[in-house]
């Protein structure tokens, strides 16, 4: 699982952009990217909302895995590029400057603490979820689709094309 985010980045209102990618072995299986509701007042903050809405899909991807019988076969990780927000992860110390997004904290404190998640630093050349929440170079972001495992199904989804200026053959 990898989980980033744009700190306010949009230039209207400053809100910061949230985006994941989850992966089943080595397919993805759910990605999103959206506005965060309100305005971070720190990189680390959004990241942290972002790994929260990870965590929430996650737990919801394991649940429904669960109900038809597919246990995992180890803790899940999500990938995080923001050192802050994964030492936040790992601290079981709630600091002060940190209560506006108490619920966010105790939500993904609790599956840390439990085990049923794991939070790790991943750098930010190899941070998949990058696709999805800014603008990249065409060479970046072909090679972070290709990694997530997305390519270009033109060929695939547009089955025959017809020729508009060749006449249509009749029987």
């Amino acid at each position: 699982m990898f989980s980033d985010a744009d700190w306010a980045g949009n230039l209207d209102d400053r809100t910061s952009t949230t985006a994941y990618v989850i992966f089943l072995g080595g397919n993805p299986i759910s990605w999103s990217f959206r506005k965060q509701r309100s305005v971070a007042r720190s990189s680390t903050e959004a990241e942290y909302r972002a790994i929260a809405t990870t965590a929430g899909e996650l737990a919801w991807v394991h649940s429904l895995l669960t109900e038809h019988k597919f246990p995992l076969p180890c803790t899940p990780v999500i990938y995080c590029d923001n050192i802050g927000a994964n030492y936040v992860c790992a601290n079981p110390v709630f600091h002060s400057r940190m209560k506006h997004i108490a619920i966010d904290f105790h939500f993904v404190r609790d599956k840390v603490a439990h085990s049923s998640l794991r939070v790790s630093h991943v750098a930010t050349a190899d941070q998949l979820a990058d696709a999805l929440t800014k603008p990249l170079s065409r060479q970046r972001l072909s090679f972070l689709l290709s990694k997530i495992g997305i390519s270009n199904g033109s060929t695939i989804l547009r089955g025959r094309v017809k020729d508009i200026h060749s006449p249509l053959k009749t029987n």
